[in-house]
């Protein structure tokens, strides 16, 4: 195969894994329950994803804090509402999948 026919090749894979790893985050936050509380573009009980995007924009630690709150629970940051812990039945790449997910939603 020729090198001019693999690049839109790998272009096109990579556009797939991207797209279907969004999907598999925005699956999972919606099986873990995640959507009763945040919303995409609207506050409800707690922040919109696009508002949790918007803080922690070009915060190089951003997806370990909010890891860390996502497993942990904790208030503070938007507002004096507490957000739970998340259960431990969910998986640690699981949160930081949903995370990287949330942190690209604008």
């Amino acid at each position: 195969m020729k090198a001019h026919s693999i690049l839109p090749i790998a272009a096109a894979l990579f556009v797939s894994a991207t797209a279907f790893a969004a999907n598999d985050a925005e699956e999972q936050f919606k099986q873990n329950n995640c959507g009763m509380c945040h919303a995409a573009a609207s506050a409800s009980v707690g922040p919109s994803l696009k508002d949790i995007a918007a803080k922690y924009k070009g915060n190089a630690g951003a997806q370990a804090q909010l890891e860390k709150k996502v497993r942990n629970g904790g208030a503070g940051s938007f507002g004096s509402m507490p957000m739970p812990a998340t259960p431990k039945s969910v998986s640690d790449e699981s949160i930081k999948t949903m995370v990287r997910w949330m942190l690209s939603q604008k």
